[in-house]
């Protein structure tokens, strides 16, 4: 019986090896996805449908790690019955997720180059005429006044984005509140742009950052996985072969 070949035990111990490294690349592929769509690129949403992609290639990325996780499981079953219709099913599967994982990253990569070179003015004339205000209820402004707060900067370009904007036609102040480098004093009243008041510089050259580190990371995983995960594919191709 082929059990008793030592190839065919050495093939079965690579096989085990191979399998527990693309299990764990799965596991790195579903936290990577979590990180990055519920706390890296979280602050990114202000930007709209122009960091949309990352949340899209971060769940994208959550699906493949758990069917790659899966598939390690259901790989060493197929080991232990010598199963080759399972083998072959697994094997198959990991060709179409590394296929998605190598588009993933290329996407994220690609869709950087367009947020850098589009965004900027769109989200400028977005702000100038969504922005309502530092305490408004609206998804948006909500938004906004988080950002700003968070990255400490003002506006997209800087803090005169907001001279003639529809928030200035409503409360005739220059800048929100969410500007101030301290949001109780006296002197953060919306129109005293001192730089020891507020914030001055913009905040997209910082978003941009964040999108950039976030898409390096989406990238950066996919790539990753898909090569760790390579020598199992092949493992299990071979063990299919041999138990011909």
């Amino acid at each position: 019986m082929a059990e008793t070949h030592t190839p065919y035990y050495s093939l079965k111990k690579m096989f085990s090896f191979f399998n527990g490294v693309t299990a764990l690349s799965g596991m790195i592929l579903v936290g990577l996805s979590i990180y990055v769509s519920f706390r890296g690129a979280v602050l990114t949403k202000v930007l709209g449908l122009s960091s949309a992609y990352l949340f899209h290639v971060g769940y994208l990325c959550l699906v493949m790690g758990s069917i790659t996780v899966l598939l390690g499981f259901a790989r060493r079953q197929g080991a232990a019955k010598e199963s080759r219709g399972t083998l072959l099913s697994c094997f198959l599967v990991t060709v179409i997720i590394l296929i998605v994982e190598i588009t993933a990253a290329t996407v994220a990569f690609a869709f950087f180059q367009i947020v850098r070179e589009v965004a900027l003015e769109h989200n400028f004339v977005s702000l100038r005429k969504n922005y309502r205000g530092y305490e408004e209820p609206d998804d948006y402004s909500m938004r906004w006044n988080w950002v700003m707060k968070e990255l400490k900067c003002c506006g997209v370009k800087n803090y005169t984005d907001f001279s003639g904007s529809s928030f200035e036609r409503a409360t005739g102040h220059t800048y929100p509140r969410s500007c101030c480098k301290s949001l109780g004093t006296v002197d953060c009243n919306g129109r005293n742009v001192s730089a020891d008041v507020i914030h001055q510089e913009g905040c997209f050259p910082k978003l941009l950052k964040i999108t950039k580190t976030q898409s390096t990371n989406l990238s950066g995983g996919c790539l990753g996985a898909a090569v760790m995960q390579l020598p199992g594919t092949l493992a299990t191709l071979l063990l299919f072969i041999k138990l011909g």
